[in-house]
C-alpha cells in the first residue's frame, strides 16, 4: 500500500485535563506506519506507556479513561520517556484526531525537557471533513461506528491511536488514492518550492516566532513577514490552492530566504515594523513607510491641526491624538465628532468661510461659527469629545521595559520603548545597557505606535520602569 507519506505516527494521549500549558499526560500511545518502498505490505509497530504526571488526576477523567492515579504511580515520566517517544516519531507526519490538543501537550511536554518539538502535523478530524463533507459528525466515536472499525479499548491511547490507522486503511480501500493525497495536501499545505531553491530550504526553518525575508538577485529584500511559527508561514507562500497574486510573483523572484527568531508574537511585530520601513521592500505594500501619517495637535487658538510623520517629535506624542494614517483620517474623526456632538466645521478647521459654517446651516451646529456659543466653550466640548483619541501622556520619566518570553521558556527578550516609540530589544544585560546608555531617540513609526498603545491600554503591567543607569540593575533579561 502506497500511504501518503512515507512514515506516520498517529498518536493519541490521554491527560489530566485539557490545558496543555497547565495538564499533563498520562499515557501515550503511538501506531508507526512505514511504507515498503519496494510496494510491499507497510511496517506496523505499536507502542504505549502509562505516565506519571506528577499531579492527581481528577476523577472525572478518571472515570472517562479508566486510567487512576494508582495506575500512574510507579509509571515512568515524561522526562523518562522523551527520547523514546521522539526517536518513535522522528520522520513521521504527526497524525491525530484534533490534532491541536494532541500535539500541543507532546510539545509542551517537550518543552519541558528542554527539547524542540515540531513535525508536520495532520488532523483527522479535517481529513474526514474534507472527504466525506455529508456525514453529520466526525468526532471519533462517529468516525469509528461510520466506518466499522474495531480498535479495541476506546478512551485508551493506543485504541485510539488504533483507530486512526484503521480509519487511513478504510479510506484507501474505498476512495481513489489521488483523492486521498490531494486531500492530506490540501490540509497539509504542503509548499511547491520555486525550483531555484534548494529542496531542503524549508528545513533549516525553526517553528518559533520571528521575521522572515524573502530575497531576489538584489541585496535588499523582495519582501519581509512575521509569524509566531516561521516554517508553516514561509511554507504557505508556496502552497499553490493558499497563493494570493504577490505570492505567484515572489515565487518567480525569490532566490533565498533569511529568517530571525524572537521570543514572541511582539518582538515580530517590531522587528517586521522595522525592517520593512527601513529596507523598504518591494512587496511590503501595506506596511511601508507612510509618509502622510502623523497626529493632531490643538494649538493655543484652540484650532486642530495635523503634523505630519516626518515632523513629529516622539517625545511631543504623548498628549496629542490619534495617531492618524493620513490627514483624511483625522479629518474623518473629527467629522464624526462633529456630526455626535454638534461642532463647528469652520472652527473645527473642516471648512473655510464666512458666516455659517454648513452644519449651522442644518442646524448640526451649536453656532461656534456665528458667535452663538463662546469659542472657549466649543473648544472645551471638543476636547471632551476626542478625549477617547488622546495619546496617553508617558507614564515615566525614562524608557519603559516590556518582556517577553518564549513560549517554551528558553529565551527572553526585553524591548526598551519610551514616548509610545520603540528604542530597541536586549536579550541579555550588557545589550540591555547598550541601548539605555544610546543618545538617539526614533523618529514616529505609526504602526509601532500604535501596536505599543493596544498594548498598554490591554495590560499595562508589562510595562515596568527601566532600572536608573549609574547603578546596578537588576536582572531584567
Amino acid at each position: 500500500m502506497k500511504l501518503f507519506a512515507p512514515a506516520l505516527a498517529f498518536v493519541d494521549l490521554e491527560t489530566t485535563g485539557t490545558r496543555a500549558a497547565f495538564d499533563r499526560v498520562t499515557e501515550i500511545g503511538v501506531v508507526r506506519v512505514d511504507t515498503d518502498p519496494a510496494g510491499g505490505p507497510p511496517r506496523v509497530d505499536e507502542w504505549s506507556s502509562l505516565v506519571d504526571p506528577g499531579v492527581p488526576i481528577p476523577a472525572a477523567i478518571q472515570a472517562l479513561t479508566g486510567i487512576t492515579d494508582a495506575m500512574v504511580r510507579g509509571a515512568p515520566a515524561f522526562a523518562s520517556l522523551a527520547r523514546d517517544v521522539a526517536e518513535r516519531l522522528d520522520g513521521c507526519l504527526f497524525v491525530a484526531h484534533n490534532a491541536r490538543f494532541d500535539f500541543g501537550f507532546l510539545k509542551h511536554e517537550f518543552a519541558r525537557v528542554g527539547t524542540a518539538f515540531s513535525p508536520r502535523v495532520l488532523c483527522t478530524v479535517r481529513l474526514s471533513r474534507r472527504l466525506d463533507p455529508e456525514a453529520s459528525s466526525h468526532g471519533l466515536d462517529a468516525v469509528i461506528a461510520r466506518h466499522g472499525l474495531d480498535p479495541g479499548a476506546r478512551h485508551r491511547a493506543l485504541g485510539d491511536a488504533r483507530a486512526l490507522w484503521l480509519f487511513v486503511r478504510k479510506l484507501y480501500a474505498s476512495l481513489p488514492a489521488a483523492d486521498i493525497e490531494v486531500a492530506v495536501k490540501r490540509l497539509l499545505r504542503i509548499p511547491s518550492l520555486p525550483p531555484q531553491l534548494a529542496p531542503d530550504a524549508l528545513d533549516a526553518i525553526p517553528d518559533a516566532p520571528g521575521v522572515y525575508l524573502f530575497y531576489g538577485d538584489n541585496p535588499l529584500p523582495l519582501y519581509v513577514g512575521k509569524s509566531i511559527h516561521l516554517r508553516d508561514r514561509v511554507a504557505a507562500h508556496f502552497c499553490s490552492d493558499w497563493q494570493h497574486e504577490t505570492d505567484l510573483r515572489l515565487s518567480a523572484e525569490i532566490r533565498r530566504i533569511e529568517v530571525e527568531t524572537t521570543a514572541g508574537e511582539l518582538g515580530a511585530l517590531l522587528r517586521e515594523a522595522a525592517l520593512v520601513k527601513s529596507a523598504l521592500p518591494a512587496h511590503n505594500r501595506a506596511l511601508r513607510r507612510k509618509q502622510d501619517a502623523g497626529v493632531m495637535t490643538i494649538g493655543d487658538d484652540g484650532r486642530p491641526a495635523f503634523v505630519r510623520a516626518d515632523d513629529v517629535d516622539p517625545a511631543s506624542v504623548p498628549g496629542a491624538w490619534g495617531p492618524y494614517s493620513s490627514k483624511r483620517a483625522m479629518r474623518a474623526a473629527l467629522q464624526s465628532l462633529a456630526a455626535e456632538h454638534r461642532l463647528c466645521w469652520t472652527r473645527l478647521g473642516l471648512e473655510r468661510r464666512d458666516g455659517p459654517c454648513f452644519a449651522r446651516q442644518l442646524r448640526r451646529c451649536e453656532g461656534a461659527c456665528v458667535g452663538a456659543e463662546p469659542a472657549d466653550a466649543h473648544d472645551a466640548r471638543l476636547r471632551d469629545a476626542i478625549a477617547a483619541e488622546a495619546i496617553p501622556s508617558w507614564p515615566w520619566e525614562g524608557p519603559a521595559l516590556v518582556r517577553e518570553a518564549s513560549p517554551d521558556g528558553s529565551r527572553t527578550d526585553v524591548h526598551v520603548v519610551r514616548d509610545w516609540h520603540w528604542i530597541g530589544t536586549a536579550r541579555d544585560e550588557g545589550e540591555l545597557g547598550m541601548i539605555l546608555d544610546a543618545p538617539v531617540r526614533p523618529s514616529f513609526d505609526l504602526d509601532v505606535s500604535r501596536l505599543l498603545l493596544k498594548l498598554y491600554a490591554r495590560s499595562p503591567g508589562s510595562f515596568l520602569p527601566a532600572p536608573a543607569r549609574g547603578r546596578d540593575a537588576p536582572t531584567a533579561c
